[in-house]
């Protein structure tokens, strides 16, 4: 099979490496899409064939085209997959039909049931529950950074480590309202905190958390693109709207929110960011939504073999099988307008 990495984002990155690795040991020839706009941030360059033209793409006659977001040209051969780029259902736009997709690859029940339903109504994609390639690594590291954790609490003579990764929206990130209180609770409790923001980050809030964590030993702004150690190594997340907190939730760890949009918040949830140091202390004491997040686990996400990319790859080749490989999609004058718009013109 023929497959391209569809990346729009710097965060796609992170999401579809295991799929990647997976492609290429099962003997698959994998091709990466990155314009140059974030070329300088994808990390794999020596280790990947990457290309930043359509043309490329559109002389390749790929079998399938995996993407982590919202938009894929709809002259491009192959099966288009939906991979998703989060797990927050609640975010606006993640159950919407764009008429990009052939194929949606869902992550669990909760989502596989919305989509089913519109499949139904639709009825010009199919969907299979698989469960996420971007977790393989989480599900399959979670010993492989211990030394780095024991170092980081040496270091710091702390006790746990907190991990803040608020979201970017503008309209539900707490980062603006909750960095006194980040740093107030870095300068009081036996913690180390490590603050990981979104690439796309308001960098004007961004670089106030950088200047204030500049002087203090134990509070670190990290750059680094994937989260996923992050998540390993942290004994407890605050953030808000994030659709990282179902990721750390997954690993059956504490959370703290401030003012939570989503559907099903099994985790603590504070309206008023003035109790956020209080309610961290009582999460990381006493962890009072052990038991409640066994029903995001069975509904988000319920597969922690850390094979996920396995069987997003057999579902796209079961596709094929019974459907074939797709020369192009069909869309309306109006979407096609748009990929024409953000893409270019179908290359002659």
């Amino acid at each position: 099979m023929k497959a391209i990495l569809f990346c729009i984002n710097p965060y796609s990155f992170g999401i579809l490496k295991p799929l990647n690795d997976e492609l290429i040991a099962r003997g698959n020839e994998v091709l990466w899409y990155v314009p140059d706009r974030i070329a300088d941030k994808f990390p794999f360059k020596n280790e990947s064939i990457v290309t930043n033209s359509i043309k490329t793409l559109y002389d390749f006659k790929s079998d399938a085209i995996f993407v982590p977001g919202n938009e894929v040209p709809h002259y491009l051969s192959g099966v288009k997959v939906q991979v998703f780029h989060g797990l927050a259902g609640e975010k606006k736009g993640h159950f919407r039909i764009r008429n990009y997709f052939d194929l949606y690859l869902t992550q669990g029940p909760y989502f596989t049931s919305r989509f089913e339903d519109l499949a139904k109504k639709h009825k010009d994609f199919k969907v299979k529950e698989t469960g996420w390639c971007k977790l393989d690594t989480l599900f399959g590291s979670k010993n492989s950074f211990n030394n780095e954790r024991e170092e980081i609490l040496k270091n710091s003579n702390k006790k746990r480590i907190v991990l803040y990764a608020p979201t970017f929206s503008p309209s539900l990130t707490c980062a603006k309202h909750a960095k006194d209180k980040i740093f107030e609770i870095a300068d009081t409790e036996d913690v180390f905190v490590i603050i990981k923001f979104h690439d796309l980050m308001d960098k004007a809030i961004a670089e106030e958390y950088i200047a204030l964590a500049a002087n203090r030993p134990n509070v670190t702004v990290s750059e680094e693109r994937n989260i996923l150690k992050f998540l390993i190594i942290s004994d407890i997340m605050i953030s808000d709207t994030s659709s990282v907190v179902y990721e750390f939730t997954l690993l059956d760890k504490p959370v703290v929110t401030v003012n939570s949009k989503s559907q099903n918040i099994c985790w603590r949830d504070i309206k008023d960011v003035k109790h956020l140091r209080k309610a961290l202390i009582e999460e990381l004491e006493q962890d009072n939504f052990r038991e409640n997040r066994k029903l995001i686990i069975e509904q988000y996400h319920p597969y922690s073999d850390g094979k996920s990319s396995a069987r997003m790859i057999e579902a796209v080749e079961d596709y094929i099988r019974n459907f074939g490989v797709p020369e192009k999609r069909k869309l309306n004058i109006y979407r096609k307008y748009l990929m024409n718009k953000m893409f270019g013109k179908e290359p002659k």
